[in-house]
């Protein structure tokens, strides 16, 4: 290929390119001016068909992690990206052109009662958009002394009286100093948590270095401290080669941080539903930490938007499973409309062992998700656009809590409450008291022509419910209000009056539509019973994408006392099952004290093995040459990360020579055949002896968590 025919075809990928990348959906951000094109990309995987096959856990280590500090004393970062735009979002698989049409929703409140619910307790600004980006994905947490929320792309800190204590800052402020994409990228997707069990932060976004290709990472910030604005431990994990790691959602639990998050290949099709867990313990303390992953496209193509459960409150009973839990309309392939329950079980002392496996399907009342033909703009203002409904699966968050006598989940989602493309909030709550998880009530939320959407429901200490939203339609300007329940309040209804938390004064007129993705709901971790929540609206007339947030808190009159049900509204709807339920328990609520987390390294061992091979390739200069990478990972008997064992090999196939690496602190080094001819297809990296001043190398236990390798030899393809 001569010079003239090489400028052209890598014009023709560059326009490739940029053409996906207006199609590309998820949350992530797409510059209309990027700095530089990345065309290093493995193989995408190609489709598979639903097979039903066991997912096998996929196992990697931290490519990275430190101690960094404190945060106060570092300038934060903050840049305003102006041209950018976030592009929409990427529609779950069997989504796209179903319909549903079946009238009115057989479990709607669509009466108000009452205003019984008081005013806020404290209400301030929020970050607004200072980073030119849309939608702000907004979500916070409450601690005994702080309110921390993240958006897209920055954080802030306050008090709890609303005092300013840090930023806004870009998200990766918290990586400086950090090196690699954490540190280099800012690219959104953000959660913030509360780990109410330790007394500590934890704030992740993902980073997409060479987007639209891999490779893929989370990065996770834990904080050192009860102090969020003190010392941090900063984690960046590997998640995927081929796979992006798109609308990562987290939930807290005593073994682990848990996440799910929808997959989708560089060129953009749909790849599957992922689940993860890190290594809580270990991120606590700044010890390398490992995570689990499987990946279901092959063992159900059609799970999408799941999410993992987050505790507050009492820890669950011991050895209890983390469940995770997706909406299935019947129009996508599923029957009868239901919830489709998982469980995911780590083992770190051989996770191996880490299983994720199918619980219930729980059938609920019909619903249907279908708003505006799943249209981006169908949420109508004063003026401006239509906004996105995002109906097509759950919103954040799916809240767990442990009440001695039975253990509950509550969740929401947006649903056409008439038929006519009126939003409204469907609700659930799930009990197990025994052995099994079922449906203990419903309702759908929708009391006037209004438009409700964009939920996020919490209980708290006392069985008590609340559920925020953003409402808008024609004469209403999208503003933030909520409504809840008390536990004795009549069943699948929310009787306790809507109140606003601030009512919006201008509307978005951005024509892509896109409206915040998700919103958190949270109990306060001093009382377990008071309520925060954050989400998005607009003051002063037009704005393209002038978005703002507010944070707020407020408390149920029966905080501190017994609760006094309400009556139910005028309009009772059907409740979702037949039994008589037993009301949750209305004693004060109590803080939890934080344990005393002492980790027990396992043995090292007497040998040690490859534990995973990774391969990737670039091209150098205009293409006429390319390089290929590999990474090689060496673990001990008990799969800890080796430092300073020296790998030798050799190249084959394509490029020769030998090749020696001495690992790191992870366990991790790398080896490169540097400009290999533009006509070889691949090349060979075969390991040949690992050597240690203490380990004896064991070829025999060689293995790749991926499957990409044998473990001993992997194959780099040409770009």
């Amino acid at each position: 290929m001569n010079v003239m025919k090489q400028l052209k075809f890598w014009a023709v990928v560059l326009a490739l390119m940029v053409a996906m990348a207006l199609v590309m959906g998820g949350s992530y951000i797409v510059s209309a001016a990027p700095s530089s094109v990345h065309v290093n990309a493995p193989q995408a995987e190609s489709p598979a068909l639903q097979t039903g096959a066991t997912p096998k856990p996929i196992v990697r280590y931290s490519e990275s992690h430190d101690g960094w500090g404190p945060l106060i004393d570092h300038q934060p970062l903050l840049e305003r990206y102006g041209t950018y735009l976030e592009m929409p979002r990427k529609m779950l698989p069997n989504r796209e052109g179903s319909s549903s049409g079946m009238g009115a929703d057989p479990v709607w409140q669509n009466t108000g009662v009452g205003g019984n619910l008081p005013s806020p307790n404290v209400t301030f600004e929020g970050v607004n958009n200072i980073n030119g980006v849309l939608p702000p994905d907004t979500n916070g947490d409450v601690g005994p002394n702080h309110y921390v929320q993240t958006v897209n792309l920055s954080f802030a800190i306050w008090d709890k009286q609303g005092n300013l204590l840090y930023g806004p800052a870009d998200i990766n402020t918290l990586w400086q100093g950090f090196g690699g994409a954490c540190e280099t990228q800012n690219d959104g997707d953000p959660v913030v948590l509360y780990d109410h069990l330790a007394d500590r932060w934890m704030i992740s976004q993902f980073a997409l270095p060479n987007y639209p290709f891999g490779p893929f990472y989370q990065c996770i910030a834990v904080s050192k401290t009860p102090d969020p604005t003190g010392e941090w431990w900063r984690y960046s994990f590997m998640v995927s080669i081929k796979k992006m790691n798109d609308y990562p959602k987290f939930g807290v639990w005593p073994d682990g941080y848990y996440m799910a998050f929808n997959q989708f290949s560089w060129m953009g099709d749909w790849a599957g539903q992922g689940v993860a867990v890190f290594e809580r313990d270990k991120m606590l303390t700044g010890d390398t930490a490992r995570m689990v992953y499987f990946d279901l496209y092959d063992t159900d193509s059609n799970l999408g938007g799941m999410l993992p459960s987050h505790l507050e409150g009492p820890a669950p009973p011991a050895g209890e499973p983390n469940y995770f839990i997706q909406v299935d309309d019947d129009d996508w392939g599923y029957s009868p409309d239901q919830l489709q329950m998982w469980q995911f079980h780590a083992d770190w002392n051989d996770t191996a062992n880490a299983s994720f496996t199918h619980t219930a399907n729980i059938p609920v009342a019909a619903f249907d998700s279908n708003m505006c033909e799943y249209a981006r703009n169908c949420i109508p203002q004063p003026g401006g656009t239509d906004l996105d409904a995002i109906s097509d699966r759950l919103m954040y968050r799916l809240q767990y809590r442990n009440f001695g006598d039975h253990q509950t989940l509550v969740v929401n989602h947006t649903v056409d409450v008439d038929g006519n493309d009126h939003a409204g909030i469907r609700w659930y709550e799930m009990r197990k008291s025994s052995s099994a998880w079922s449906l203990y009530q419903e309702g759908t939320y929708a009391p006037d022509a209004d438009h409700r959407w964009m939920g996020s429901v919490a209980m708290n200490g006392l069985g008590d419910m609340a559920l925020g939203f953003s409402v808008s339609s024609h004469s209403t300007y999208p503003s933030i209000r909520y409504v809840g329940r008390l536990s004795g309040d009549p069943l699948g209804t929310l009787p306790q009056g809507e109140t606003s938390l601030i009512e919006g004064s201008g509307y978005q007129s951005h024509s892509s539509g896109r409206w915040g993705d998700y919103s958190s709901m949270s109990v306060d971790p001093v009382d377990d019973c008071t309520f925060w929540y954050t989400q998005e609206y607009y003051t002063a007339g037009a704005d393209s994408a002038g978005w703002q947030t507010r944070i707020g808190s407020f408390t149920f009159p029966d905080c501190g006392g017994n609760p006094t049900p309400t009556p139910g509204p005028t309009t009772t709807p059907t409740p979702g099952p037949t039994a008589t339920p037993t009301p949750s328990p209305t004693a004060t609520p109590t803080p939890y004290p934080t344990p005393t987390l002492t980790p027990t390294p396992p043995p090292s061992g007497d040998t040690m093995h490859v534990g995973d091979l990774d391969g990737s390739s670039s091209w150098v200069g205009w293409g006429f040459k390319w390089t290929a990478t590999v990474v090689i990972t060496v673990h001990d008997a008990n799969h800890n990360p080796v430092a300073n064992a020296t790998v030798t090999g050799a190249w084959t196939g394509g490029a020769s020579g030998n090749a020696s690496c001495t690992t790191d602190s992870t366990g991790q080094c790398s080896v490169t055949s540097p400009k290999i001819r533009s006509r070889i297809a691949s090349t060979t990296f075969t390991v040949d002896d690992v050597t240690h001043a203490t380990l004896t190398y064991d070829p025999s236990a060689n293995h790749d968590p991926d499957g990409d390798s044998d473990g001993t030899s992997i194959t780099v393809y040409r770009p």
